[in-house]
This record gives structure tokens, sequence and C-alpha cells, in this order.
């Protein structure tokens, strides 16, 4: 470390900065002594997060990583978003019973296209580095790739939790799901990465990125692990495949009503994990609710309102708390209801399954049925039990669930 007093408070007040929210800072030391060597030769650390596209949308779980990467930004470092085209086509195995399906290559471009205007609503995107892993692995020659995948044991991969339980229950194990990890590694050799950050699933792939660096004749990155975001109904990490997510993307008023409807027990680690909670009180709010005191309602609606806020802004917050109250609380009808047009083409009645179908009100056809035999479809305020309920000309106010409203004319 420096004799300069004022540079090692400048690396200390940076390190402690990086370490917020962390459940582990691997390579701390390393990267204080690299931090200092950068901040004398006026260089910012390269920070890299990655996220494959294997959605279109990115959820308040991805927030958590990518409000550290903000902060590496606004600490003067080079923030690196890769999306992980290539290793979607591979499927990560992180965290996962069974193969997971690799995605197809147009599926995968989809999926990418979406991205860089979500990060945007956390990160200066003008200002860090986007980049695609497609654009070395594409190029790799085999005996390069063999090269990268004589780096580690079969023995040194089975160490892996989820490969080691899937092994020991007699579980397949696709050969392309152990190259993941090898790829993920590759990747910070090739963006020379100072720092890697992700969810404590990734800590196995990250710390291969460390040992693949060092293969490669590179330092071996600092690795920054932040704690997975539970999904609404309080089981399983958060994930738009499990139905559980609340998407950057959503509008303000599905984003407040998910809020709203996680229990008490979830309130606390979403206070707890959110980037939204910064110079605010409702971390007192939440430690006093956790020792039986003040009232979970209000701080529900508070962080509510802040994460609306966060990926909207202030007047969403306030429309989604409104929209919140006359809806869900007092059972009544948004002041704006999406309306739609629908011809029967000469048919004399067309059903309810067949029509939200095909005004994709619901993501399925599954979902509609789920949804009636929960009592959760209404028309005109009477619920529905037979989705194949037949309606003819006319106007219609269709509610599903309790948020979903559309005004529909039949013609």
């Amino acid at each position: 470390m420096s004799g300069d007093p004022e540079v090692r408070r400048e690396v200390a007040g940076q390190l402690e900065r990086m370490r917020e929210g962390t459940v582990d800072f691997i390579g701390e030391e390393e990267l204080g002594d690299r931090l200092e060597i950068a901040l004398g030769e006026g260089r910012p650390l390269r920070v890299k997060l990655g996220m494959d596209p294997s959605s279109p949308d990115l959820h308040l779980g991805h927030s958590v990583v990518l409000e550290k990467l903000r902060i590496f930004q606004e600490l003067g470092h080079t923030p690196i978003f890769l999306i992980g085209d290539f290793t979607a086509r591979i499927g990560d195995p992180s965290g996962r019973n069974k193969t997971r399906p690799p995605l197809g290559g147009e599926e995968v471009a989809a999926n990418a296209a979406t991205y860089v205007g979500q990060v945007a609503k956390l990160l200066d995107v003008e200002t860090a580095e986007i980049r695609f892993n497609s654009e070395w692995m594409d190029r790799m020659k085999p005996q390069d790739f063999v090269r990268l995948c004589s780096q580690m044991t079969v023995s040194r991969l089975l160490e892996r939790d989820d490969f080691a339980k899937r092994y020991a229950s007699e579980t397949p194990i696709a050969v392309h799901e152990f190259l993941y990890p090898f790829v993920q590694g590759y990747d910070s050799v090739a963006l020379k990465a100072d720092v890697e950050i992700g969810g404590t699933d990734q800590t196995f792939n990250l710390l291969v990125g460390r040992e693949i660096q060092r293969a490669y004749g590179q330092a071996p990155q600092a690795v920054l692990t932040h704690p997975l975001l539970v999904g609404t109904e309080g089981r399983e990490k958060m994930s738009k495949s499990l139905g559980n997510s609340i998407a950057l993307l959503d509008a303000p008023e599905e984003i407040y009503g998910k809020i709203m409807s996680i229990s008490d027990a979830l309130l606390l680690d979403y206070v707890a994990i959110l980037p939204v909670t910064g110079g605010s009180d409702l971390p007192e709010r939440a430690r006093a609710l956790k020792a039986g005191e003040g009232d979970p309602l209000a701080l529900k609606h508070e962080l509510a309102r802040r994460v609306v806020e966060r990926f909207h802004d202030a007047d969403a917050g306030v429309l989604a708390a409104d929209h919140f109250r006359r809806v869900v609380q007092e059972r009544g009808t948004p002041s704006e209801v999406a309306e739609y047009d629908f011809s029967l083409s000469g048919a004399p009645e067309v059903s309810l399954l067949d029509l939200v179908d095909h005004l994709g009100l619901a993501a399925s056809r599954g979902e509609v049925r789920r949804l009636v035999s929960q009592g959760a479809v209404s028309v005109d305020d009477a619920r529905v039990t037979d989705p194949l309920m037949a309606l003819d000309a006319g106007s219609y106010l269709l509610k599903l669930g309790r948020r979903r409203f559309a005004r529909v004319q039949i013609a």
C-alpha cells in the first residue's frame, strides 16, 4: 500500500463502497493493491457483469448487481455489461437440477435487443462498454477451445454443488453444460476484467474465471457476490420462467401491485436487498418491524412507491399508489382502461378463452383457464365460471386477476 495517506484513504473508501451489500468479496486485498496502482496511473478498473439473454425481460433481481455496477461507474471505473449471446446458446447450469435447453440464435438475438434500454434505467450506457461474448467465442478455433478446456479437471467441475447433486442422484448432465464456466471464465480474459460481479449462484463460475485468467497470464479478477432476490411467491429465486418476477419493464401499477402481494417476511429481505432504500428510513423501519413494531402495510406501500419511482418516475409512483387503492383496496375500475376491437367475422359469437388469447391479455390459454378456476376473471363485474363462455356482439369490461382490465368492443 502506498505511503501517501491521501491515496490510502481513497483506496479504503472505494473498497468500503464496493463491499456494501456483498456476500463475498474474494481477492479484496489484491484488488486494493491493483486499485492503488490504477489510481496512480489515472487508469480505471475494468468491472464486468454478464447476463445471458435467456428471456427478453430483466427483473428486480438483476437490479441488485446492476446497482453495484453503477457504483463502480460512479467511482470512476469502466463498467462492462456483457450480454452472453454465446453462453445463452449453451444454457447456464447454475442452480439447475436438470439440463437447461439451449436457446436458438434468433431467440437469443431478439432477447438481447431489449437489454440495453433496460440497463439504461440503472447505468449510464453512454460511458459503459456494452459487449457480446460472441465477439470472441464465434472466432475461437477448435484447438483454442481445447486449450481452454484443458485448464480444469472433471473432478474440479464436479465440486460444483449443482453438478455434484445431479451426479449423486444419477440425474443426467449433458457434456455441453461443463463448457459454460470455461466460456464465462474466458470472457474475463477477453475483457481483461479486474473485477466481476454476480449473484451467489454464480460463485463457482466467477472463481473459475480467476483460474482461467491465471492460466492465460492475467492477474485474477476480484469477485463480488450478492444475495439473490427471492421471487414474489416467497420460495424460489426471482425468475421469469418461474412466473415470480417483477420485470423492470412492467407497468408501474403492475410493479406496485406485485410488491404489495409479497409476504411480510419477504418484505424485510426486499428492503435489505433492493437498491432503492439508500438515504431513506426504510431499513430502520424494517428493523423495527422485525422487532414486532411498526406497520408492515405502510412499509410495503413505501417500498412499492420507491421501486416504481426508481424504474419510472415520481409521478408514476403516485399514480400507481392511487391505482392500487382504487382498484385493489376499493375494488373499483381504473381511471384508464385499454380498449380493444374484435371482429366476429360472420360468426355469431366468440368464446372468452379465444377472445383473451387473440387479444394477448394473458400469457397463455392455460393461464386463462387457471384464472377462471380461481374465480379471478369477470365480465362486466360478473364472475366467470366457464372459460368457454360465449360472447356475442357488444361492449364488455373484462377483468383478469386483480389488476388487468380491458374494454372490448365486439362487432
